[in-house]
């Protein structure tokens, strides 16, 4: 990746060693100035399943790392964390990543250049005056908002998902909940984290999109939307100001406060970090991807595949319709995004290869998880193009492309199907992909076009497979690159990094020139069986959503 080539870019002495022991040593006292100075950038992302830490060198490297375990939980029907969880996970994170750098370089930082955060998007976290939460923290997993976001489509002509703040909010007053007369103040997660380490109650602009729509013209919360939400709001709940509620909206390189006493203890108990660190807006985690995949361009997306998979598309202009498989959302610089978002993505891939790592251990075999993955990834190419018949599922949860609100994973096949390990796991691969191709399906119907879709996330590490039958799924070339290893937190840490270079270069000019600018990427495009394969499959898909339906229902 290009920011390794960087990292190892030194001067024509450093590269003309014979056993490179210069250059490695000449390198580390690279990072470990650069570590001391405090020129470092430091990214935070709270994913579904880990809280992530990097920090990169003013090359863009990373140079240490730390990590954070947790899970969302099923609270009264709710699916959320804890505030307790989200400080203890930043804190493990911290530390980590501070040992880390400690181990490498015999420095311990105690500063950065700058320092940002992300967290996944959308979701409900409302607070009172005094900065209490009123109520458990409402993931993007909630599928509850049906009635309001269905209302605010129809009255915005705009599409509401269900997952975003405003649906959760407006489903709220539409509910009579005891706490709304109480809101002072509604954010994301990563709204939340930035406002407790900064004072300041702000968003990126991507982030924000995840929230209530935003005006492409002045990338900032759409002013005729909020007059109309306002209005019908009034009906049920008179003098409420959505405006009011909402963070302040701020682009990619502006500064978004500096970390205070107070964010600095939260960060790092032990006192050794510093106050006064500049940080870049917080972002979401859709818009991270886009930056560690250098999609922010026109023409230009990714896809991002973890518990939940979805693609992300720049538009060279907006669509011509309301279409509720896709959220228009904006880039971490204000240009329109069109996003394909799927609630379920690799959970059930990951369940399969936990059930066959278990099979393996009875029969004396122990095998590494990513073993084990890659055995059954490279299984997968040797199936029948179409899967031999068989369908598969992945809900886990409620789906809203496919009008699920809730989700049993499921393998059905006929007598006349070929069960074999190569057609069930290419099954199982298709099925990660099915909802996303049909959200895709209907961008390509207004005219969108992609030069490359590029892809991130675990399903992409055995080379050659999920991202061949992704090119085949939404029939477009699909990139992998040797992006960060630590995807969104390596995005944030760029995004944070950004802030010293934003008055020179917008941010596409700035990834393609300053981080990307050698990146090497591996693209491939879709093969003719593969996509005549897949498209059999996603017949079978379509016509077999009342099964699903239907198992939802009775199990």
């Amino acid at each position: 990746m290009a920011q390794e080539r960087h990292d190892d870019a030194g001067t024509q002495d450093d590269r003309t060693q014979h056993d490179g022991t210069q250059h490695d040593r000449t390198r580390d006292d690279r990072i470990r100035e650069a570590i001391a100075a405090g020129t470092t950038s430091l990214g935070i992302e709270l994913g579904s399943t880990r809280i992530k830490a990097c920090l990169i060198g003013p090359d863009h490297a990373p140079v240490a790392t730390g990590s954070h375990d947790w899970e969302n939980q099923l609270v009264d029907g709710v699916w959320t964390y804890s505030l307790d969880a989200v400080w203890a996970g930043l804190q493990e994170s911290v530390a980590t990543l501070l040992d880390d750098a400690e181990r490498r370089y015999g420095v311990r930082p105690t500063t950065f250049g700058a320092l940002g955060v992300s967290a996944m998007m959308h979701g409900y976290l409302p607070f009172d005056e005094a900065g209490e939460l009123l109520v458990p923290f409402r993931t993007w997993r909630n599928t509850s908002t049906g009635r309001a976001a269905s209302e605010l489509t129809d009255k915005l002509g705009f599409n509401i998902p269900l997952r975003w703040s405003i649906a959760h909010l407006y489903q709220a007053i539409l509910d009579h909940e005891p706490h709304v007369p109480r809101i002072d103040f509604v954010t994301t997660l990563a709204g939340y984290v930035h406002w407790r380490l900064t004072g300041r109650k702000v968003l990126g602009v991507g982030d924000a999109s995840g929230m209530f729509p935003i005006d492409p013209a002045t990338r900032g919360y759409d002013r005729t939307m909020l007059a109309q939400v306002d209005e019908i709001v009034a009906t049920r709940r008179p003098g409420l100001r959505l405006e009011a509620l909402l963070p302040e909206v701020l682009p990619a390189g502006a500064e978004a406060g500096r970390l205070t006493a107070e964010g600095a203890a939260l960060l790092d108990p032990t006192g050794t970090l510093q106050a006064g660190i500049p940080l870049c807006p917080p972002e979401g985690d859709a818009g991270t991807g886009m930056v560690a995949t250098n999609s922010v361009a026109p023409r230009t997306g990714n896809v991002s595949a973890g518990t939940s998979i979805f693609a992300m598309v720049v538009l060279e202009q907006p669509l011509t319709r309301v279409h509720h498989e896709l959220d228009v959302v904006t880039t971490p610089a204000g240009d329109l995004v069109a996003m394909v978002h799927c609630n379920n993505g690799a959970s059930e891939l990951n369940a399969w290869a936990g059930l066959f790592g278990e099979f393996a251990t009875g029969l004396g075999r122990d095998a590494a998880p990513d073993d084990v993955f890659g055995a059954l990834f490279r299984a997968a190419l040797e199936g029948d193009a179409d899967g031999g018949g068989l369908l598969a599922y992945n809900y886990l949860s409620g789906e809203p492309i496919t009008g699920l609100e809730e989700g049993r994973p499921l393998v059905v096949r006929t007598p006349g199907s070929r069960l074999t390990l190569a057609n069930f796991m290419r099954t199982q691969i298709y099925s990660a992909f099915g909802t996303l191709s049909l959200g895709m399906q209907v961008l390509a119907g207004e005219g969108v076009e992609i030069d490359a879709m590029f892809a991130h996330g675990g399903m992409f590490k055995t080379a050659g497979v999920a991202q061949r039958l992704l090119a085949a799924a939404i029939g477009a070339p699909v990139a992998v690159g040797e992006t960060a290893a630590e995807g969104g937190a390596w995005g944030i840490a760029v995004l944070a990094a950004y802030l010293g270079a934003a008055g020179e270069q917008d941010l596409p000019t700035y990834l393609a020139e300053r981080v990307f600018g050698d990146a090497e990427v591996d693209v491939v495009t879709p093969d003719p069986a593969d996509e005549a394969g897949f498209a059999t499959f996603l017949t079978r898909y379509r016509a077999g959503l009342p099964v699903e339906r239907a198992a939802t229902e009775s199990v």
